[in-house]
């Protein structure tokens, strides 16, 4: 993590432990809020216990600034992640091995019908991503249907260089294919040239390989690739905001059971997400928030 990001999630901790959760502290009373600083205290130091979750690769960032943030409002508590897919971590808090489900994807109807419920943090952008030398800005929403159906195949077609199209895309079971399949419509017709196991080794396989295509969660992508504008629109916070940039699905931290079923430390990490500081953590890793 950057260090500046540290640097920001330490004082939206710091300032989350101070104030509370209050909307509206400058319409207390001196001993109002000296009452609420205090009774804010005694329930962070008396809250103590572990807090696992699993699931989507495309949610590390959020969650390790997000974890990170709350175990400095809450010393006594351990907030900790794996990134095994989103499809593993719904099964996981199904099954009742993890608290937390991290799911870069909304949930199913049958997933739902186990217990699961679907909270969901924040929305994010599915960026699509080539190489630098690309220099191919912008593709219409069919355009990227039909290179991902196999139906375009060189550059060359959409005002690019003469070059063979490299198709690539996540694993089965990701939650970023899901989503990114279902809303250009093309679920159970890609024609992948290689399927990959985590957001950071698309980023890098498509920054390595000449012609290449990705699609990766908006959050992480760095200059080592180019971003590709959809339908005239550059993927940013404000577009995802107003709807204009399409490519969007939600963050999910799903629970077995309401969060009011959970352990303390379960509520008070969700508290946590919807606080003024739990959404500036939010704000700060180039996500939008749900609220």
């Amino acid at each position: 993590m950057k260090k500046g990001i540290i640097s920001f999630v330490c004082m939206a901790a710091l300032a989350f432990s101070a104030v509370g959760c209050s909307s509206n502290p400058a319409a207390q009373t001196p001993s109002d809020a000296t009452d609420q600083t205090t009774s804010q205290a005694e329930t962070t130091e008396a809250l103590s216990g572990s807090i696992t979750m699993s699931g989507s690769t495309s949610m590390e960032k959020y969650a390790s600034a997000m974890n990170e943030a709350f175990m400095i409002a809450y010393p006594d508590v351990t907030a900790e992640a794996q990134y095994t897919g989103s499809g593993a971590g719904i099964e996981a808090v199904a099954a009742g091995t993890v608290d937390i489900g991290n799911s870069s994807r909304a949930l199913k109807e049958e997933e739902k019908q186990n217990g699961v419920v679907e909270n969901i943090v924040a929305i994010d952008g599915i960026g699509i991503i080539v190489d630098k030398q690309n220099t191919v800005t912008n593709l219409t929403t069919e355009e990227i249907a039909q290179i991902y159906k196999g139906e375009i195949k060189n550059w060359q077609d959409l005002g690019g260089a003469d070059q063979a199209i490299v198709v690539i895309g996540r694993e089965a079971g990701s939650g970023t294919r899901g989503a990114f399949e279902e809303i250009v419509a093309v679920e159970g017709q890609c024609q992948y040239a290689q399927e990959i196991d985590s957001t950071g080794a698309v980023m890098a396989k498509v920054a390595s390989t000449p012609g290449a295509i990705g699609y990766v969660s908006l959050d992480v992508i760095d200059d080592t690739v180019s971003t590709i504008s959809v339908d005239g629109v550059a993927p940013t916070t404000e577009t995802i905001k107003d709807g204009t940039y399409t490519l969007t699905r939600p963050f999910v931290m799903a629970t077995k059971g309401e969060i009011a079923q959970q352990s303390p430390a379960v509520q008070a990490y969700f508290e946590f997400i919807n606080s003024d500081a739990g959404q500036a953590v939010i704000e700060q890793v180039g996500l939008t928030s749900a609220k």
